[in-house]
């Protein structure tokens, strides 16, 4: 079992003289900033000019371009999107790295892919709270936290750790649970995760369901309620109670079916696809086509997203949550 760091295992006082320079102001970046500030850090933002950075300046942060708040920063907390670290860091970070600083990241993709490669005399970390920035902000204004991976790629002072673990106690994540990890295996296991099922298998799980009721005849509404929008309430049961939890909340009927079927749909072909996707993500196969893509046209992952736009599931899913005003 891996060791579990809660509030009592993180010194926050270690990070006083410490100014934390947020690199980006999206979700992650602003929620973890708001968190950080209220924790009694010292946090600057650095961003581009727009509507980030006005925002930053109207929650009262002091607000720099990337280069100046990387060397104002002792800890430069890439948080901005993964594709743009490499750009972000040649053009603004990596001059402004001088001895014993520290370059923080939420996900491993550009380090572990060698997007960014850091200087020896500077530690390498990673936070990484596994949860979006709005649900990391409620829960610490609640009293409670998202729980959350570090990890070390490089600790050049020796005190590294002590200041992961520290970055995690400020956004509040020891108050749910620190796990640490490496940046490969966050970044793999995040990788795999979301392509076979979290984002990728879900979602064709779901499509294809729709598909099969429509086929065989049935409303496009009424299929669309059951593959897709009660798919919600099934996961916030697993999400409370786990997969034994769920089972006791549904109707024998269901349990029936589920059990003696759903290992049919679900079963060892598919299993093994979700293999040979995770081996494309271990071997870097993966990222090299992602990368490849993201820096010619794009046209691939737009065209992705034109089709899942027109999709009957989302033509007639549209219509629905507009009439439950779920959606505008």
């Amino acid at each position: 079992m891996a060791q579990v760091y809660l509030d009592a295992d993180a010194d926050i006082s270690i990070l006083r003289n410490e100014v934390i320079a947020i690199i980006g102001y999206g979700s992650q970046g602003r929620n973890q900033a708001l968190n950080l500030r209220d924790s009694g850090l010292k946090v600057i933002i650095g961003c581009r000019p727009g509507k980030s950075q006005q925002l930053a300046g109207q929650d009262g942060f002091e607000v720099y371009g990337m280069s100046e708040a990387a060397r104002r920063g002792t800890i430069i907390y890439m948080l901005i999107p993964d594709m743009a670290h490499k750009e972000a860091y040649e053009k603004y970070i990596k001059d402004n790295l001088s001895e014993g600083k520290a370059l923080c990241f939420s996900h491993g993709f550009s380090i572990h892919y060698k997007q960014v490669v850091p200087p020896r005399y500077v530690d390498v970390i990673m936070v990484a709270p596994k949860g979006p920035g709005p649900i990391v902000r409620e829960n610490y204004l609640r009293g409670s936290g998202v729980p959350a991976l570090i990890a070390v790629e490089q600790d050049y002072t020796g005190k590294a750790k002590q200041r992961a673990l520290a970055i995690a106690k400020g956004i509040g994540a020891t108050r749910g649970g620190v796990l640490e990890t490496t940046f490969k295996d966050e970044t793999e296991s995040d990788l795999i995760g979301e392509q076979t099922v979290l984002v990728g298998g879900l979602m064709e799980l779901i499509k294809k369901g729709f598909e099969v009721l429509v086929e065989e005849g049935y409303p496009p509404e009424l299929a669309y309620f059951e593959a897709c929008n009660e798919a919600k309430l099934i996961i916030d049961l697993i999400y409370r109670s786990g997969l034994t939890g769920m089972l006791k909340a549904v109707s024998d009927t269901a349990k029936y079916g589920g059990l003696v079927v759903g290992p049919k749909i679900i079963d060892d072909r598919v299993k093994e696809n979700m293999r040979a996707a995770a081996r494309r993500v271990k071997d870097g196969s993966f990222a090299q086509e992602w990368i490849r893509e993201y820096e010619s046209s794009g046209e691939a992952l737009r065209k992705l997203m034109r089709q899942i736009e027109n999709h009957p599931l989302e033509i007639v899913g549209r219509k629905l949550r507009r009439m439950a005003s779920l959606e505008k």
